[in-house]
């Protein structure tokens, strides 16, 4: 194939910058369900690594998916219905100054989901359902805009986990350098969105779901009140845990104290705040932290970066911060460290500051070095 005179060259420029411009139209459009089929990818993508000796790329890939992205997804889609309909009911009773715009549109939908205490006291199974469906009904365009979005994110995740390997080969070949940095570069950056994604955010949508359980399951044998709001202190929690040292303890141990108050007020017995606190060290706390920490140990930002990326990222974006402000520290940061120093002394790519044989999920390449480093099977 014969390259274009410089005509030629400029109107092909020209549809490479309408393409461009109505590719970053769309992503931006869209970036909270791009960003959220990232997350899953990475979520997905130990598992994949595990299924793909036995199965066909695609089989592999969906398998993965329905063992881990979709039961995350629907355990946390519904904790979080139930979280907003508690914060519903506390905006009702207590002024929340400031942060009233920020929880207004998550407010304003919480009654999507009934609260599942309300139908299991009522005997009646046909006016429970009539609830259900009359909730459900009067957001059937809110529904099914957040199908949509989840479906589009799965796919997302699906087609990166199957041709991972091909996309990557595709972006060496094509904008990689003789030296290497897109190789480099990839693979830090790689390693770091698996250690932020599957560690870090994992972590805390664990911890918010079975601190939702736990929580709900003590308020069933509670003698008295029991744990204000569990389903809204468990996302709390969850989001607490992203701070680095204290973590959620920020959350359940001022709760453990006004538990324990209430109850020497009020000649409670003292046994429920007790099982409180042993119930949210054992089972919020030391399991969740004990059964992912292999995958946050390795990370390599600076905590302090992460806690800012945590912070701001919902400020700025919305829910979808939560992923997009880590992605954005991860690309920066790395960047920052490896790209820069070498575009300012003009050294080649052997003064990169990192070492090129790192490797994560105990001891398996990652993705991007499957990508740069060889061919797809």
């Amino acid at each position: 194939m014969e390259w274009p005179d410089s005509r030629s060259r400029v109107a092909w420029w020209a549809v490479a910058l309408l393409l461009g411009a109505i590719t970053a139209w769309v992503v931006l459009t869209y970036i909270g369900t791009f960003v959220l089929g990232l997350f899953l990818y990475y979520v997905a993508r130990p598992a994949y690594r595990r299924f793909r000796p036995q199965f066909r790329p695609s089989i592999a890939a969906a398998t993965a998916l329905l063992v881990l992205a979709v039961p995350v997804v629907l355990l946390m889609a519904y904790t979080l219905a139930i979280a907003a309909q508690e914060l519903a009911r506390l905006q009702r009773t207590v002024d929340l100054g400031p942060l009233t715009d920020q929880v207004e549109p998550y407010v304003n939908v919480s009654e999507v989901v009934q609260d599942p205490a309300m139908l299991l006291q009522n005997p009646d199974v046909v006016n429970a359902g009539q609830l259900v469906a009359e909730g459900a009904l009067g957001y059937v365009p809110l529904v099914g805009t957040a199908l949509i979005n989840v479906f589009l994110a799965l796919a997302v995740a699906f087609y990166l986990l199957r041709d991972g390997d091909r996309l990557g080969r595709w972006i060496r070949e094509t904008f990689d350098d003789q030296q290497a940095f897109l190789s480099v570069y990839l693979r830090e950056v790689d390693e770091d969105l698996g250690s932020v994604f599957f560690g870090n955010i994992l972590n805390a949508i664990a911890i918010a779901v079975v601190a939702a359980i736990v929580y709900s399951v003590l308020n069933a044998f509670a003698p008295a009140e029991g744990i204000p709001y569990p389903a809204l202190v468990a996302v709390l929690a969850g989001a607490a845990s992203l701070i680095p040292v204290v973590g959620m303890k920020l959350v359940y141990v001022p709760l453990a104290i006004g538990l324990f108050a209430r109850a020497v007020l009020r000649g409670d017995p003292l046994w429920f705040p007790a099982v409180f606190v042993v119930a949210t060290v054992v089972f919020v706390d030391f399991i969740p932290d004990l059964v992912l920490r292999p995958y946050v140990s390795g990370r390599n930002l600076h905590v302090g970066l992460v806690m800012i990326a945590y912070i701001i990222g919902p400020l700025l974006f919305g829910w979808y911060g939560l992923f997009l402000g880590p992605l954005l520290l991860v690309v920066i940061y790395h960047f920052a460290r490896l790209v820069l120093p070498v575009l300012i002394d003009g050294d080649g790519v052997d003064a990169m500051p990192v070492s090129v044989d790192r490797r994560d999920d105990g001891g398996e390449s990652s993705d991007a070095d499957d990508a740069v480093d060889s061919d797809p099977a």
